[in-house]
């Protein structure tokens, strides 16, 4: 009994702790008492779930548990500052049940998380770890950087809100443009943790996926006419319309060039292509639009061999100048070396070793030995590998880097 109900208890905070969060914050109106009333409604439902068994809706049992554990905080404060008229502070706005426009309590969270008396880079942290619930661990990996600089990243935001009094808010509508592409970005790096998990026994958190989705469909109906959310969201569908061969029946990594493309979500492509297209009307698109079309371009060709790789090549070059990250550099070099041959892709990853932000990133060393192996550099390939092998830590895609590794080793087959 008391492992089903852990498991549920961690099922529930792997589910469930975005939704408890927002709802919560409502009633709490501060992020760290909210925060710290869900935590103690997970620590309280290991005890009730023991003693009554778990409830048919875990959610909304946790929901309950935390908002009434911040409504009794917010008397307690109440009946201190009544007691203590030296210390009163502003009252607590009362949570209005008013229509604000937004569909779901997360994506309002997400946006007030979002707010511009922060540092871009620490409302994407603090957002992913308190309404996303990725650990510090993953938030680095999708930024680059080590453990302990992140964990100091969201440490700082909350300083910040605490220090400068920021209350939490649901930002007007005339304020939702400018937090629009942090709020992007937000839901794109959820995404990509889930799609391709840098932790963990399997290569999707298919958790992780289905929220960004829901988030990125909730933001396409909350503002139809902003081109990014529908770029955003049409490179999420595409991307995910390739999930039933990522992996081939024994769990093992199969790269784009040996997926069974008849087994692609057909229905999900053309949803994904009309979103492009309406992406890219109407001016210059942006870092998302660009990104859904190489998607797009990728899902056009019948054969990997058939891919465009020329038009691939013109569109990371707009992108690259719209949006000059690390990632998307080394992305466009593997299509320089389809398009150029291996030594020209191989000269730009050579350069982009030099950038600290890739040293853990083992894309970077995978896409260097494959393109050693193909100039037949084997012992420089194999070097790469185990660079690989040391900074991944996903077990499907470790697997895959061994095999490539051996692979490499092997001397040619002689006859007789």
């Amino acid at each position: 009994m008391d492992d089903l109900v852990r498991s549920a208890v961690a099922d529930a905070h792997r589910r469930e702790w975005a939704r408890v969060l927002a709802a919560t914050v409502r009633v709490a109106r501060d992020l760290d008492l909210a925060e710290e009333c869900v935590q103690d409604a997970y620590v309280a439902a290991m005890d009730a779930w023991l003693r009554q068994g778990v409830p048919d809706n875990p959610g909304a049992w946790l929901t309950t548990a935390a908002q009434r554990k911040a409504l009794n905080a917010q008397r307690r404060a109440a009946t201190l500052r009544s007691k203590l008229p030296l210390l009163v502070m502003p009252d607590t706005a009362e949570v209005s049940e008013e229509p604000d426009g937004f569909p779901d309590d997360r994506l309002r969270l997400i946006f007030t998380c979002c707010h511009p008396a922060l540092a871009r880079e620490a409302q994407l942290a603090l957002t992913l770890r308190l309404v996303c619930g990725l650990t510090t661990g993953e938030i680095a990996h999708a930024f680059l950087v080590s453990e302990p600089t992140m964990a100091a990243r969201v440490t700082r935001a909350k300083k910040k809100i605490a220090a400068a009094r920021i209350p939490y808010r649901e930002p007007e509508p005339s304020e939702l443009p400018e937090r629009l592409d942090a709020v992007l970005t937000v839901v794109h790096l959820l995404f990509t943790t889930g799609h391709a998990a840098p932790t963990g026994p399997a290569l999707v958190r298919n958790d992780l996926v289905e929220r960004a989705l829901d988030l990125a469909e909730m933001l396409c109906g909350l503002m139809p006419d902003e081109r990014e959310a529908l770029g955003l969201h049409a490179l999420m569908l595409l991307h995910d319309a390739r999930a039933a061969t990522r992996t081939d029946a024994e769990g093992r990594l199969q790269l784009l060039e040996r997926q069974d493309r008849t087994k692609w979500d057909g229905a999900q492509i053309e949803r994904g292509r009309a979103l492009v297209r309406a992406a890219l009307r109407g001016g210059k698109p942006g870092r998302f639009a660009l990104q859904a079309t190489i998607a797009a371009i990728y899902t056009e060709a019948p054969t990997y061999a058939d891919t465009d790789w020329r038009e691939l090549l013109a569109v990371y070059d707009l992108l690259q100048a719209a949006w000059p990250s690390p990632v998307v550099a080394l992305n466009r070099a593997v299509v320089v070396a389809m398009v150029h041959g291996p030594r020209p892709g191989l000269d730009i990853l050579d350069e982009l070793a030099r950038d600290p932000r890739l040293g853990g990133y083992h894309y970077l060393h995978a896409s260097r030995a494959d393109l050693l192996r193909r100039l037949g550099e084997t012992a420089a390939a194999r070097l790469a590998y185990e660079r690989a092998l040391q900074v991944c830590d996903n077990a499907v895609e470790r697997a895959f880097l061994q095999e490539q590794w051996q692979r490499t080793g092997r001397p040619p087959h002689s006859p007789g």
